[in-house]
């Protein structure tokens, strides 16, 4: 019998397979039976009490969005019913990483969620200020995160977790070439755009459902810092893109950030070349461009920073009629993971909070549950049931049904694409020669003091992705080429 340790679930059985989810089909939904991914998400999400495991730093206002072109042949939601509607919003900046006290001028992705408080319900958009992410399976979440908290055993940062993960995970190359790019450390969170990431859905009023994804685009344009300058404004001010917000806000200098869709019909989607639902991805601008939806303005700041940016919830299960999901492994795993997350951090009645509470009325038949602000007076709390005027499920919102590939449900192997190269190619041959030597410089930094041989591991991956980019970080840790040709 082999000495190695075998992996298991909490209840002490093998794992086969921990590196896929459960999906109908290779391209198919996540399975609810997969308990294994839910068993990891749920202890995740209850690892640390109380700021968020991730996400932990942010900021936040209060603002409108306005409609300034028709897609209602897009959507039938409420929101984008007519050029020039208007609907409240709050948004929340982040870095993801660090924790409540971390620095504003960190190199990590930042968050970038918005909340449409619409009279159908409330509608959140929860993604980066990226528009591709590090995995593209919810199976993985849990252990990269673990990779950019702290080492369990020393409690520090350690680029030695990161590397070696990511040189495990070629699948990571697209966001970890973006994260070291001279976009990794954003000038605040007013100058960068905002990506929903993942594919989402919009349907029409035939029915028709189309995929889309959200692109918001800042119209204060681009600013980044240098590692140099951000170190000096860490020492100087850690707050300084919290600072900047507020500030912006009180003078009457409001941001403003144009949003954006591209679509694909389901036909292009089962025609598509790579999978449309993969969110290590992007998909071409050429072949599908950006259209213009509206305009959202952040206008008024939080009057109380607890109750209205660190009680804040969205979760991108917030759906409301018009618009929808996808097959999106990480998203579908996202969907579950959030909502718990608010339900153990903030309480299973956290939607009532005034700042995650509809501006629309609220039916149905839950009850009671810690810090209850309401229940409906004289209703039962069951369904169906024969009481006037009780609510009652209304079968002309129901979506379309979602066709998914047949095929076995199993864990499908997401690494069967061996595709990880072209994508990150093509952004890294976008960067002008001073953005490349950054590029390469930032990684240098980050992985001198790593393994050699995760170094090595990971310098063949970028070898891959362009012969100056493996070359230009092997040449600056000391590392000959012709070791990472191969």
């Amino acid at each position: 019998m082999s000495d190695k340790k075998v992996l298991t679930t909490n209840n002490g059985a093998p794992i086969a397979d921990n590196q896929n989810s459960r999906t109908a089909g290779p391209r198919g939904p996540v399975l609810l039976d997969d308990f294994q991914l839910i068993e990891k998400l749920a202890h995740f999400n209850r690892e640390n009490i109380p700021e968020r495991r991730v996400h932990a730093k942010g900021s936040g206002a209060h603002g409108t969005f306005t409609v300034t072109n028709d897609i209602t042949q897009y959507s039938h939601a409420s929101l984008f019913a007519k050029v020039g509607k208007q609907t409240p919003v709050f948004a929340r900046f982040s870095t993801v990483g660090g924790e409540r006290g971390s620095s504003d001028t960190a190199r990590d992705p930042r968050g970038f969620s918005v909340k449409f408080y619409t009279d159908q319900g409330n509608w959140d958009i929860v993604g980066n200020n990226t528009p591709v992410f590090f995995i593209r399976d919810a199976l993985k979440f849990p252990d990269f995160i673990h990779t950019q908290k702290r080492d369990p055993k020393t409690n520090l940062k350690d680029p030695q977790m990161m590397w070696d993960f990511w040189s495990l995970s070629p699948e990571s190359l697209h966001q970890v070439t973006i994260l070291f790019s001279d976009r990794g450390i954003p000038d605040g969170y007013r100058h960068m755009h905002g990506y929903g990431s993942h594919t989402y859905s919009l349907i029409n009023e035939d029915g028709v459902r189309t995929w889309v994804k959200w692109h918001f685009r800042t119209e204060q344009g681009i600013k980044n810092i240098h590692p140099q300058k951000a170190a000096e404004m860490d020492g100087a001010n850690p707050d300084s893109a919290q600072e900047d917000l507020f500030k912006a806000i009180e003078h009457g200098d409001y941001p403003k950030w144009r949003l954006y869709i591209q679509v694909m019909t389901e036909e292009q989607a089962n025609n598509h070349p790579e999978n449309p639902f993969d969110v290590t991805k992007v998909w071409s601008q050429k072949q599908y461009p950006l259209i213009e939806v509206g305009v959202m303005e952040l206008n008024r700041n939080p009057e109380n920073y607890f109750a209205e940016v660190e009680q804040a919830a969205f979760e991108p299960s917030n759906v409301v009629p018009g618009t929808g999901l996808s097959p999106d492994k990480m998203l579908q795993g996202r969907i579950f993971a959030y909502a718990d997350a608010h339900r153990y951090r903030i309480g299973t009645n956290y939607q009532q909070l005034p700042i995650n509470a509809p501006k629309c009325p609220v039916h149905n038949y839950q009850r009671d549950g810690a810090m209850r602000f309401y229940s409906p007076d004289n209703a039962p709390n069951y369904e169906p049931n024969s009481v006037d005027n009780a609510p009652k499920q209304q079968p002309q919102y129901a979506e379309p049904p979602m066709h998914v590939p047949a095929g076995t449900m199993d864990r499908h192997d997401h690494r069967v694409d061996d595709d990880y190269y072209s994508q990150p190619r093509a952004l890294f041959n976008l960067m002008n020669p001073d953005q490349k030597q950054l590029l390469i410089d930032n990684i240098v930094g980050s992985m001198k003091n790593v393994k050699r041989d995760i170094q090595i591991r990971q310098l063949k991956h970028f070898y891959k992705v362009h012969p100056d980019y493996g070359s230009g970080i092997a040449k600056g840790l000391g590392i000959d080429v012709d070791l990472i040709k191969s």
